[in-house]
């Protein structure tokens, strides 16, 4: 449960995948403690000046895979990653109450939902696809507008929220797709040492033949296991890149004698946050 006086920011609007997550991590969670933001980088501005306290944040997804930018804003920000949470992302064909699937002229949704749904509307070339901002937003802006003969490709959150039928679920092609979201804060989670078990990391290496794998012997001296490496150029220095890398351990101990080390061998070494692994 989240303090009352909190506020969570999402990215998109309520309906939106961001605000299913934000339910599920901060169960009884209001819908006037939720912010609503236009962008990613809305969303970490709110966090670093305070308007409010907790966000959650989509970071990568098992088909698309990781959203590099959303990476460099946790850092620039100064944001502490303080839990993350997984979801299944079902696609949803939605429209006014009453309809069904023969009398809809029109799909609108986010383009990545349209294209998620390819092969679903490769069996109905009647349909005219319309790209817009967002889906939750395409669900929300069918039911303001009482539009017949119009779908929006959402979650089944939306389609409760906007009081919308669903025409056919889970139309998506990929069926196991999950994306990973990280809850973020304006200051570090008190979280017991006992319970944490995965931890978010940056560092710079020098462009010098052997530098990353001197990094990665020593997450295997220190039992850590890497789940995730990203890497961004430094726009400052040319061809020397960012790091961001996520490790899991079964011992807090191990891991601050890895974090010990890597603080020798990397520069510009940066914890973004230690918390406990998701279950996916």
């Amino acid at each position: 449960m989240i303090d009352v006086l909190q506020k969570v920011a999402i990215q998109g609007i309520l309906g939106s995948f961001h605000h299913q997550v934000a339910l599920e991590v901060f169960p009884g969670l209001r819908e006037d403690a939720i912010e609503e933001c236009l962008s990613f980088r809305q969303l970490v501005q709110g966090l670093a000046t305070q308007k409010t306290q907790k966000a959650v944040m989509a970071i990568e997804n098992s088909i698309a895979g990781a959203i590099l930018p959303n990476f460099a804003l946790i850092d620039q920000n100064k944001l502490h990653i303080i839990g993350e949470h997984y979801i299944n992302i079902e696609m949803n064909l939605m429209a006014l109450k009453g309809q069904s699937l023969s009398d809809i002229k029109e799909v609108h949704s986010h383009p990545m939902a349209l294209l998620q749904c390819e092969e679903f509307f490769r069996k109905q070339p009647q349909l005219k696809l319309v790209e817009s901002e967002d889906t939750a937003a395409s669900a929300k802006y069918i039911q303001e507008n009482k539009l017949k003969n119009i779908a929006a490709i959402a979650g089944s959150h939306a389609a409760k929220l906007y009081d919308l039928d669903i025409l056919s679920n889970g139309i998506n092609t990929v069926k196991n797709n999950q994306t990973r979201f990280v809850v973020l804060s304006n200051s570090k989670g008190a979280i017991e040492k006992e319970t944490i078990n995965k931890a978010s990391l940056k560092f710079e290496l020098e462009h010098t033949q052997g530098s990353l794998a001197t990094v990665l012997n020593v997450m295997n001296n220190c039992n850590m296991n890497l789940t995730k490496i990203q890497s961004l150029p430094n726009i400052e220095i040319p061809f020397q890149y960012v790091f961001f890398v996520d490790v899991t351990f079964e011992n807090y101990t191990h891991f601050e004698k890895a974090k010990h080390e890597l603080e020798i061998i990397t520069s510009q070494f940066k914890v973004l946050g230690t918390y406990k692994s998701g279950n996916r």
